[in-house]
């Protein structure tokens, strides 16, 4: 059951990175576009406004690969010297604390873009409807929600930790 949680999450987090390179890539055309046409004639509208968009989406879809690498910074200097089970305890702990912090997150964030479908808010210079972008950085704090109940189910499971 584990491993196909894990593998879930794997295939989840793979997914969104790519989607998030996607954007990676439309935010630099955007900015080297907006760049080239200031210089010979005028300016791209709306571009900060997207690249906000686009910089949400990119960071809050990559969450979940950071993860599942362990991309983060982690103090483990302390920790190395305890024995197996509190360093067990402690990393399930961190992993459920952190998961339950996520799904805040995401929980709230969609019910700001539900919020903000209800209201019909708009962006002030394009004037297009951004809740997708906001939906998409709440599912990205939920996929993390996942990737990270899946890593204390690990660790409260495993015979060793790392």
């Amino acid at each position: 059951m584990i491993d196909t949680l894990d593998r879930l999450s794997a295939l989840l987090a793979k997914c969104l990175t790519a989607l998030a390179g996607i954007f990676l890539v439309a935010m630099v055309a955007l900015a080297c576009a907006n760049m080239i046409l200031r210089a010979v004639w005028v300016p791209i509208q709306g571009t900060f406004e997207l690249m906000g968009f686009f910089g949400a989406v990119v960071a809050a879809f990559s969450l979940a690969f950071a993860q599942r690498q362990r991309s983060h910074v982690a103090v483990g200097i302390l920790l190395a010297r305890f024995p197996r089970a509190v360093r067990r305890a402690a990393e399930a702990g961190t992993s459920l604390a952190s998961c339950a912090f996520f799904a805040l997150a995401g929980i709230e964030t969609w019910k700001w873009a539900t919020f903000l479908v209800d209201t019909g808010e708009v962006s002030e210079t394009l004037t297009i409807i951004f809740h997708p972008f906001v939906y998409a950085s709440a599912f990205g704090c939920l996929a993390l929600t996942f990737v990270l109940a899946v890593d204390a189910l690990k660790t409260l499971t495993s015979e060793t930790v790392d």
